[in-house]
């Protein structure tokens, strides 16, 4: 009965974003979408959930330091960037790198850098976290991603690229959203939503377990913890949060 009921209302779901559907279809969505409607979207959402998350973020990266490196600079890698949200909680002078897919967060991305000066921006790489060919192994101390593991091709891949780039003791920050509980009403409204919000939201997953990658990536250390980032009316929640060692 359950399954029925998630197909129905997919279906009316469908019909209600038909226009992004046709979009799709004709394959015009797509380019607009990365141009221009996700990085709209992305700053609106991400201003909220930056208010609601940043308690969280505080807490997570107040021992960035610990990771600096032997040379006595902090060399951190961020994947899928964004538009920078994670810049203001950076410890001065840390070397920053940054990959997204694509230019299309440039606006957002520099109004952040500067508002961050005390950092040192080094690198703007165009890549997908699956693909990190651009930076040597073993070379930063840490990386960091948020909110990008939802949306990467293959969460495998991406860990595997991160646990290659960074040096033996770095680590990996990460704060996700995640699949709900499969026996609770969020759980059956990421399933109702999940195609529909996948094609809005470029390729955004809600049902990942990602935290089971975590565990089976072979790093030496995790520490993950559930939380909730209350966000109303959406289905991305709830969150992991922490850091994994290699």
């Amino acid at each position: 009965m359950a399954e029925l009921s998630i197909l129905l209302l997919r279906a009316c779901l469908a019909l209600l974003a038909m226009p992004i559907y046709l979009l799709c279809f004709l394959g015009l969505w797509k380019p607009f979408c990365e141009k221009i409607c996700f990085p709209y979207v992305l700053e609106k959402i991400s201003g909220v959930h930056e208010k609601k998350s940043k308690p969280h973020k505080q807490e997570l990266f107040s021992n960035l330091p610990n990771f600096t490196g032997p040379s006595g600079e902090l060399k951190l890698l961020e994947i899928g960037t964004g538009l920078g949200a994670n810049f203001q909680f950076y410890p001065p002078g840390c070397k920053v790198t940054c990959t997204d897919v694509s230019h299309n967060f440039q606006q957002g991305l520099l109004r952040n850098m500067g508002k961050n000066q005390h950092l040192h921006y080094e690198d703007f790489l165009v890549t997908t976290g699956e693909d990190l060919r651009q930076v040597p192994s073993s070379s930063v101390d840490v990386v960091v991603g948020t909110l990008v593991l939802c949306s990467v091709g293959s969460v495998d891949q991406t860990l595997r690229e991160v646990r290659r780039v960074l040096r033996p003791g770095g680590a990996f920050y990460f704060l996700e959203h995640v699949a709900a509980d499969p026996s609770s009403w969020k759980y059956f409204w990421q399933q109702v939503c999940f195609p529909t919000w996948k094609l809005i939201f470029c390729g955004c997953c809600l049902t990942r377990e990602i935290w089971k990658n975590l565990e089976q990536a072979k790093f030496s250390e995790l520490k993950v913890k559930h939380i909730s980032v209350p966000l109303p009316w959406t289905p991305i929640q709830p969150h992991i949060v922490g850091y994994a060692v290699k």
